[in-house]
């Protein structure tokens, strides 16, 4: 039995060889999803997302539409990233759920994508006389996005190959056309929006398609977008690792510039070149310290990298915190840790899921108000914009466009299944010759041990709630191997399996041992109300959630000032039964009488109604 912290190690990638379907990124051999069911919220949400909104044949097909009918042109939009950006939040769920119905729409959408590509080999939602203009090659590169990740899942041979073909033919032209040679466009100039960044996240999909193809031509076009920078304003890599936080680069998108970093880590994988691992390492860091909120976003002003992690506490009455700010951030650390087995990046995966991205969807089916038309709108699945402060949720469309044939949508409601996919996807996975425990849930994993035979594991666990878990593996015959459990950086964890004990705060607690069916392996995390003070004012926090008030659950005021009793330092309360919905529900002591506090996820799920107002931060 070993204590793990691997925040100074990382684990080099296996290459893939060329034209193999294990390239996708998110579907990269190295680690391996189980074939897991869990109970609670993280399927809950996966399965109201894949029946509210992945299983919706008519959204397909106007984000299918938007391609034939060049729909972008007339205002410089960007409907072209809807279909690619759910697409591969759709194949994250397929990989969770294994809903044959799923799959079946998902086929169905990508020949009807396929369909559009016009005989230039073109999918994109710009004519030729307006291309490479505005959101043009994002939109490009979340088709290229979109296809590879199903590309991925596929199991009909020949449409594998009209899929590889489609995207070559997207490639090659994108190819042809830009660059740093004579008459081409230089791609950090096909946007006049963020310094090109935008553009420059298409890095990303083009790594991929070499992994797919062994393409040579895709992997230079790769390293000249990474000599550019990824911005025409400024070398981000330069900038970065001259001590630049992200808040103070010259273009500050949150979103485009983690889309373009994780890029690089793609290319990482693709080439073993230490260094863009170690500047994806780096920004992270970076985004951590200077611009993630205590709910696991950024972004304060509007969906901007602004030294967020400093301004949480104060009142806006603007935008803030977008959700695709929320799920990029969790898929770019998800990343990271498949290549550095880093128990921090899922520390901060959970915070993410279990606030930010859980409070934004909408389980009600509230409206949704609109910044462009002033009004109230019909309901999407996920919400925009997360609050921290006296304020409440639905009050902006993210990446708002119109459909020609009626209806509208948004960026991160197609962003958002990749999210509640993510979370359960890596609750439990094998990696190399292990098993890690990244999230505590309710239910079984069945994998591949390293022997070839079949394993499985059972969990059970009042978390997050409680701090109880407990595993047990089963097998048709002994075997050895590690089974590394996480222990969460903001609490001691004691773990024991069949007499050996151990105790951390952050970082893995290994099993290694000669395993036989029926092992348990138990942990407890000591969970505590935490209290995090910063200019002036206090958050709660409990285990990976964080508390929040809601005008809804309890009529109060959320900037009078809060004064917890304390027994020494620790606040008093008591834990209470939870309401439908909640992950916990407490009651705070305080001078001025009991305060209800619960998960911020729970919290101002009416929305657009009134007195529905909700509070992170309290005035001490």
């Amino acid at each position: 039995m070993q204590l793990y912290n691997r925040s100074m190690e990382t684990f080099i990638a296996k290459k893939h060889p060329a034209g193999s379907s294990a390239g996708t990124g998110a579907l990269s051999a190295h680690t391996e999803f189980m074939r897991a069911v869990y109970g609670g919220l993280p399927d809950k949400y996966a399965r109201f997302i894949e029946e509210k909104q992945l299983k919706d044949e008519k959204l397909w097909k106007k984000f299918a539409d938007v391609f034939k009918r060049n729909a972008d042109v007339a205002d410089g939009g960007w409907r072209g990233e809807y279909w690619g950006k759910m697409m591969r939040g759709a194949c994250l769920t397929y990989l969770y759920t294994y809903s044959e119905g799923l799959y079946a729409v998902l086929e169905s959408a990508v020949r009807s994508l396929l369909a559009a590509q016009d005989g230039f080999g073109r999918i994109s939602c710009y004519d030729i006389a307006h291309e490479f203009s505005g959101w043009d090659v994002w939109g490009r590169k979340y088709v290229l996005v979109g296809l590879e990740y199903f590309y991925g899942i596929c199991r009909d041979g020949q449409l594998k190959e009209r899929i590889l073909s489609a995207m070559c033919a997207q490639a090659d032209y994108m190819t042809e056309k830009l660059g740093g040679g004579k008459g081409q466009i230089p791609v950090t100039q096909t946007s006049e929006w963020w310094g090109g960044v935008n553009s420059a996240s298409v890095l990303e999909p083009f790594v991929q398609l070499y992994k797919l193809t062994g393409e040579e031509k895709y992997l230079r076009f790769a390293e000249y977008i990474i000599s550019t920078g990824g911005c025409r304003d400024g070398n981000l890599i330069d900038l970065l690792l001259s001590g630049k936080q992200p808040y103070e680069f010259p273009e500050t998108k949150a979103y485009e510039t983690m889309s373009f970093f994780e890029g690089l880590i793609a290319y990482y994988e693709a080439t073993g070149k230490e260094k863009y691992l170690s500047v994806a390492i780096k920004f992270a860091d970076s985004v951590h310290k200077s611009d993630i909120t205590v709910i696991g976003c950024a972004g304060c002003t509007h969906e901007l990298f602004d030294h967020s992690e400093e301004m949480q506490t104060e009142y806006s009455d603007i935008i803030m915190q977008e959700t695709c700010v929320t799920v990029t951030w969790m898929r770019f650390l998800a990343r990271l840790w498949r290549l550095t087995a880093d128990a921090r990046y899922m520390d901060w995966i959970e915070q993410s899921a279990r606030n930010a991205l859980y409070g934004s969807i909408n389980t009600q089916d509230c409206k949704m108000y609109s910044l462009e038309k002033k009004t109230e709108l019909d309901p999407l699945p996920f919400d925009s914009y997360s609050p921290l402060y006296n304020n409440r949720r639905g009050r902006g469309v993210g990446g708002y466009k119109e459909f020609a044939d009626g209806g509208y949508y948004g960026c991160c409601a197609c962003i958002g299944a990749a999210g509640t996919a993510l979370y359960p996807l890596y609750a439990a996975v094998r990696k190399g010759d292990g098993f890690y425990i990244n999230f505590f849930m309710n239910g079984s994993a069945k994998g591949v041990a390293p022997s070839g035979r079949d394993v499985s594991f059972s969990f059970e666990t009042d978390y997050p709630a409680g701090g109880l878990f407990s595993a047990r593996i089963y097998l048709n015959a002994p075997e050895t191997f590690t089974v590394f459990v996480r222990a969460p950086e903001w609490c001691e964890t004691a773990a024991e399996c069949c007499g050996e004990r151990a105790r951390a705060c952050g970082g893995y607690i290994a099993f290694t041992r000669e395993w036989h069916s029926g092992d348990r392996i138990t942990a407890e995390c000591d969970m505590r109300l935490r209290v995090q003070k910063k200019n002036g004012k206090a958050a709660y926090l409990y285990g990976p959630l964080v508390l929040a008030r809601d005008e809804q659950k309890e009529s109060c005021d959320l900037t009078a000032p809060l004064i917890p009793i304390l027994h020494g330092r620790t606040p008093v309360f008591e834990r209470l039964p939870e309401a439908e919905g909640e992950q916990v529900r407490i009651q705070l002591s305080t001078a001025h009488g009991n305060v209800l506090l619960t998960d911020y996820a729970s919290c101002g799920k009416n929305w657009t109604k009134e007195n529905s107002r909700i509070s992170v931060w309290f005035n001490t």
